[in-house]
Parts: structure tokens; sequence; C-alpha cells
């Protein structure tokens, strides 16, 4: 992701929800790896670039525990003022995900990133991004990723975006994470344009 947060500021704060690019108001991709993890529901979460997604909302009113991070507080101040305070459940983080993460970050059960890794294009911003999740996911944890497929576009919100497959998010994750699903899936973005990303679901092996 951009280092300068004064991108994704702008953003945020000059543009509706609705009409950024990314906006999705149909979460059920998510939601199909999402019930393939036992007691899902009861998990903690960690959401890396959550921007205003309203799969936080539906994870709320499931009950779960979140811990919403972003480089952009104007996005983390929209959710809150859109939440009107209903967010005991939620920690805050306003952080450039690819740099480390102070330790006081309590170790979460399941990590969904929604088309952020993709921003990240510097190979030690991968690294880090990375260092991250595998610092703070638990034994036993799950990770679910949904990004720009290699056949994607490659720019989103005026900047350039790394391409994935599958194989190149296992091979960065590492032998102690096992495949667990994956699948294609073409997202029409708020302008009728097809957006071709990967979902995969990721297990981390007990230790």
């Amino acid at each position: 992701m951009n280092s300068n947060s004064k991108h994704w500021d702008d953003i945020f704060s000059k543009t509706e929800d609705e009409k950024m690019g990314w906006y999705e108001k149909d979460t059920s991709q998510t939601f199909n790896l999402l019930q393939k993890i036992p007691d899902w529901e009861k998990a903690t979460v960690f959401i890396p670039g959550a921007g205003t997604s309203i799969l936080i909302d539906e994870l709320l009113s499931k009950g779960l525990k979140l811990i919403l991070n972003d480089i952009s507080s104007e996005a983390l101040n929209k959710v809150k003022n859109r939440l009107q305070g209903q967010y005991e459940k939620i920690d805050w983080l306003c952080h450039d995900i690819a740099q480390p993460i102070k330790e006081s970050i309590p170790k979460v059960d399941i990590w969904i990133d929604r088309a952020v890794l993709h921003f990240l294009t510097k190979e030690e911003d991968i690294k880090g991004y990375f260092d991250n999740l595998k610092s703070l996911l638990k034994s036993g944890g799950h990770a679910i990723f949904a990004e720009f497929s290699i056949t994607g576009a490659t720019k989103c919100a005026g900047l350039t975006v790394h391409r994935y497959s599958v194989d190149e998010l296992v091979q960065n994750l590492g032998q102690s994470f096992k495949l667990v699903s994956d699948f294609e899936y073409t997202y029409i973005n708020p302008f009728g344009v097809q957006r071709p990303y990967i979902y995969a679901l990721l297990k981390r092996e007990q230790y």
C-alpha cells in the first residue's frame, strides 16, 4: 500500500463509498470461505486495509471481535460514524500494514484481506505484510485472501498493483500453511467493469 496515507485519506474523504471502484454490497464470497472454518463465529478477526467495507458490519452482527487496520484515518473515522458507537468489539489500528505492528496487538484466529495485499508492489513491503500476518495469526488459524488475479487489472485507485496467483500466495506464506479452498471470481465494480479476482483460504498448521 502507498506509504503516504494522504493518498488514501483524500480518496475516502472525497468519495462516497458506493462510488469507490472496490465497493461491494455482496460479501457472500468471503462468507463462503468463512463457513469452511470451524467455530468461525467465535473468532477474533484481523482485517488489513479494512477501508469502509460493509463486511465489518456483517461480521459484527455475527458477534465476532474485530481488529480493523487501515492506513487511512479518514476510512476508520467513516466506519466509526457509520456504526454510531456500536463497536465495543472493535480495536482500531491506523497503520501501514507493510510496517511492523507493535507487539501489544493481540493474536487473532482469522485474517481477512479483501483487495489490500495487491497494492503492495515493493518486495520489502510484501515481506513486511506477510511477516505481520505470521506474527499475529494463531497456530491453527486461517487466512482469507481476495486479490486481483494474474488476468486482472494492472492499476486501481490510481496505483499500480501486484496481481496474484494462488501459487504465489501459498509460496509467500510458506510450508506452515495449507491451502484449504480457492476459486476465481469476477467482481463487477460500481461502474460495471469486470475485475477478475482470486479467493483463497489457507490454514496455519498447529505448532
